[in-house]
């Protein structure tokens, strides 16, 4: 039952019946609370084409929306703004009829097919603060995706070959030079350890890649070791290969304490077998050509206003580069899966690279016509300074270490009668969690974000440990009560805070269609504070427990367990968990 909806077509047939046409009777929330709960703006779009004041087309609309019966009250505000509160009956017949039944409100009209790539970390080093807009995101619109009613898959895509390689084997056979795997002549199996742990390989690539720098003779030679295991180095493979096991490891478990996953954990070294296959397609259309030794693609387009250079596809020496491998991956894709949209999710520095890579895989045929890319760009996570997040010796912050200073202010600000250690530990871990994760969301997407440690780590204002206190102390409303969600108490009267909640639940369906179009997660961030602001006005001038009327107890008590079932299912888009205390 969507009553906005409802609502909605509704209205558009009484304005029809007043003699006007519209194409579309939108409900906004009402700016002015104590107006109403909504509001209808189209008067001054009818007022223009009818040549009509627009006060006039107001009072002409309010007399048949008051007939109606449809509103408990419908008042015009300023030059023609219709300001409209809906009948508790409607609200309370909503209620009851969606209680544990979350689905009837969410009807995909258009379902799709959806591939998401994002996550795109890099193997052999460590996961740090820049890595966690894509996977928060990400996760979050997969899941509200999902919950829409699209079908998705999405794809960690590891940077698990290129530079990075070349420049972790370079350490290492520094390191220890005598390994079988660096023997030219070596015949037998190789090992399948080494002397270097997972610890040592968030060492190793910055070391590396410090005196690489420094020294062109060095970056000589990762270049041509990232270029030979490319080609097939058997030793180089054999090392490559337990690298690459024990970092994924250690990244998976980090994912997993972020309540992130992938249906697919592949990476640009699986797109390998499909380069030759990439070659043989570009060449017979004449899409490459030489350019200072190496093969590029032109993308540009006439009607562009600024320069899109060319695609470069194969260097000079012929090794392979990012694009290679990602328009590899493409094809590697197409051939598994049917999707209408490709969701790639990156930094928004990463645009026109982005689109240089979606204008090649379209010359060159590598999907259908009727399917489309769509890049999804972020900003960044700054300090005070507002610059890229770092630590105090100037180095970028590891993700562990991020969240073990998150759930340490936690820890500080935990209820002291939670004196079980391992249990203080678990909600201080989770509400670390939800602390990061929704300052990561509530933001717009495009826009860059200051990380404040103490702002989003609060009780109160819009944090994560801010929502997730609130439905622990909705949850143990209802254990007081002597309920469960599921034990559902029919909903009979409202009064104005309920009724106000009610009207916002209403709205769930508008919003995350919102945050599907526009793919902004923040959208529905923005709606789960305001849910729960409205509930907390709720609980605080309701003594629910000990409320006489038995009636309005039990109406109460349905709206608490409503509100949960919206809020938790919202925080679980977003990844975050919900204990049973604080």
């Amino acid at each position: 039952m969507n009553i906005i909806k409802e609502t909605e077509n509704q209205i558009k047939e009484i304005v029809k019946l007043c003699g006007y046409e519209i194409n579309e009777a939108k409900l906004e929330n009402c700016k002015i609370a104590n107006l109403g709960q909504f509001q209808v703006n189209f008067v001054f779009n009818i007022a223009k084409n009818y040549k009509i004041s627009p006060i006039k087309v107001a009072e002409n609309i309010q007399k048949e929306l008051i007939k109606s019966g449809l509103f408990k009250n419908v008042n015009i505000a300023g030059a023609g703004y219709i300001n409209l509160t809906l009948k508790d009956e409607s609200l309370i017949d909503f209620a009851n009829n969606v209680h544990n039944n979350l689905s009837s409100l969410l009807k995909c009209e258009n379902k799709k097919d959806i591939f998401m790539d994002y996550g795109g970390a890099n193997v052999a080093k460590s996961l740090h603060v820049g890595h966690l807009r894509s996977a928060n995101l990400g996760e979050a619109l997969k899941r509200f995706a999902k919950l829409y009613g699209y079908n998705v898959i999405c794809d960690v895509h590891w940077g698990d070959i290129g530079r990075q390689s070349g420049m972790v084997i370079y350490e290492i056979k520094k390191r220890y030079p005598n390994l079988p795997f660096f023997d030219e002549n070596y015949n037998s199996e190789y090992p399948t350890s080494i002397p270097v742990s997972s610890k040592d390989l968030g060492e190793i690539y910055p070391t590396a890649t410090m005196i690489a720098k420094e020294d062109e003779n060095v970056m000589e030679e990762v270049r041509l070791i990232t270029h030979q295991l490319e080609m097939g180095h058997k030793g180089y493979k054999a090392l490559w290969k337990i690298i690459k096991e024990m970092s994924i490891i250690e990244l998976k478990s980090i994912y997993k304490r972020l309540n992130t996953q992938f249906d697919l954990w592949e990476g640009e070294e699986d797109s390998m077998p499909f380069v030759k296959e990439l070659m043989t397609t570009l060449h017979p259309k004449k899409l490459v050509y030489q350019s200072e030794g190496a093969l590029v693609i032109d993308v540009k387009k006439d009607d562009d206003k600024e320069e899109v250079p060319p695609l470069l596809v194969i260097k000079s020496n012929g090794a392979t580069t990012y694009a290679t491998r990602d328009l590899a991956t493409i094809i590697s894709r197409e051939k598994r899966f049917k999707s209408d949209e490709w969701w790639y999710l990156a930094d928004n520095r990463q645009k026109l690279y982005f689109e240089q890579v979606f204008r090649a895989s379209y010359k060159a045929n590598l999907i259908k016509e009727n399917e489309s890319f769509k890049f999804i760009g972020f900003g960044t996570m700054t300090g005070a300074d507002g610059k890229p997040f770092k630590t105090r010796d100037g180095g970028v912050l590891n993700l562990n270490d991020l969240i073990t200073m998150t759930k340490n202010k936690i820890l500080l600000r935990l209820n002291e009668t939670i004196v079980d250690e391992n249990e203080r530990d678990n909600i201080s871990d989770s509400l670390a969690i939800s602390a990061i994760k929704y300052a990561d969301l509530i933001p717009t997407r495009t826009n860059d974000y200051v990380f404040n440690l103490d702002k989003f780590t609060d009780f109160d204002g819009r944090t994560g440990p801010y929502l997730v206190y609130s439905v622990v102390r909705a949850n143990s409303l209802l254990k007081k009560a002597g309920v469960s969600c599921d034990e559902f108490k029919k909903i009979t009267q409202i009064n104005q805070f309920g009724a106000d909640l009610l009207a916002m639940l209403a709205t769930y369906p508008r919003e995350l269609s919102k945050t599907i179009e526009l793919l902004y997660p923040s959208i529905m961030a923005e709606y789960v504070y305001q849910l729960v602001t409205s509930y907390n006005k709720f609980y605080a001038n309701c003594n629910v427990l000990n409320e006489n009327n038995e009636s309005l107890k039990e109406s109460y008590i349905g709206l608490t367990q409503i509100f949960i079932q919206f809020v938790t299912q919202i925080l679980n888009c977003m990844g975050i968990e919900i204990p049973d205390k604080m």
